[in-house]
């Protein structure tokens, strides 16, 4: 009787926290782990006009935004690649299962939002 006690204890714990917390807070964060690669390597990156390093490396960038990314390397042509997000269709769906909170949190905090790619890569061309 007690290890029942236990289990319907912890059962009703979670289902609390689920309904006074949003899914995707739990399950995903606010970020997104993305890599960063080239083709020559060592080509300086531009994440919306601010300078974040030289490939090949790897950034946690925001979910609830989009990405201009810029590369650029002495003697070859700057190339621009866009990083889009787009809100996940599983975390609203639990949770407006789990009520209003959910919703809210998870709305205001961005956190049900994925970034588009993981690996972000740039075949640079030579300047003419």
């Amino acid at each position: 009787m007690n290890h029942l006690w236990r289990r319907a204890s912890l059962l009703a714990c979670i289902i609390a926290v689920l309904a006074l917390v949003g899914c995707a807070t739990i399950f995903h964060g606010s970020t997104d782990k993305v890599n960063f690669s080239s083709d020559p390597t060592a080509a300086k990156v531009y994440v919306s006009g601010q300078y974040m390093g030289e490939t090949p490396f790897e950034l946690n960038l925001q979910s609830k935004h989009s990405y201009t990314i810029e590369f650029r390397k002495e003697g070859f042509e700057n190339k621009t690649v866009m990083v889009n997000n787009s809100v996940g269709a599983g975390y609203i769906v639990l949770d407006v299962i789990f009520g209003l909170v959910p919703v809210i949190v998870d709305a205001a905090t961005g956190n049900w939002y994925s970034l588009d790619q993981e690996h972000v890569t740039a075949a640079l061309e030579a300047q003419r």
